[in-house]
């Protein structure tokens, strides 16, 4: 069994891992050249989900890497992580549809802040759950069916989104995949 003191400090630093390779997502698909495949695991366009997308992928990543590292000996993991996948986008959801209701605009610094305290909510509760005495093995199962279905959903909804107000791109009012327009200017060249 890992010592509760260590599982805190890799959550700690998931924390940092996730928001900044999340921010990095943020812009990763615009600087690929819009390569499809990598609209995979960085936002297409800026619609809610999109967002949501470039916390999840760097939690798979690093819970993965923590799950090779300490996860095995770890009671109840599967299960802490998968509640991590849940309770990001319901911490984004709930801040960001409720402060731009009031406000009726989005802001840049409150939207960063959303991702962060999202994160780190589902990160301090991953540890919690990490850190019982009991081991739920039933738990476990559930976890790794949802983050199964978690994976299927981040994959398909970005190359075939649903017609919802979460992915809608409220820049371009389109969904998906944004492709690049060339204006009729740049086109005569």
């Amino acid at each position: 069994m890992i010592e509760n003191k260590k599982i805190k400090i890799w959550e700690f630093w998931g924390v940092i891992f996730m928001f900044l390779f999340g921010a990095l997502l943020h812009f990763a698909y615009e600087f690929s050249n819009a390569w499809k495949p990598f609209a995979l695991i960085s936002a297409v366009n800026e619609s809610t989900w999109e967002h949501i997308k470039i916390a999840f992928w760097p939690a798979i990543i690093y819970s993965t890497i923590e799950f090779f590292v300490f996860g095995q000996r770890v009671k109840n993991f599967c299960f802490a992580k998968a509640c991590l996948f849940l309770i990001i986008p319901v911490v984004i959801i709930l801040i960001f549809y409720s402060y731009t209701y009031f406000t009726g605009t989005n802001i840049l610094f409150i939207d960063i802040s959303t991702f962060f305290i999202a994160i780190a909510v589902a990160q301090i509760v991953g540890y919690k759950l990490m850190s019982l005495q009991k081991e739920y093995s039933f738990l476990n199962i559930i976890g790794i069916i949802i983050i199964i279905i978690n994976l299927y959903c981040y994959g398909f909804f970005t190359y075939f989104p649903p017609k919802s107000k979460l992915f809608l791109d409220p820049v371009t009012g389109k969904y998906g995949i944004i492709e690049k327009i060339v204006s009729n200017q740049e086109s005569d060249y």
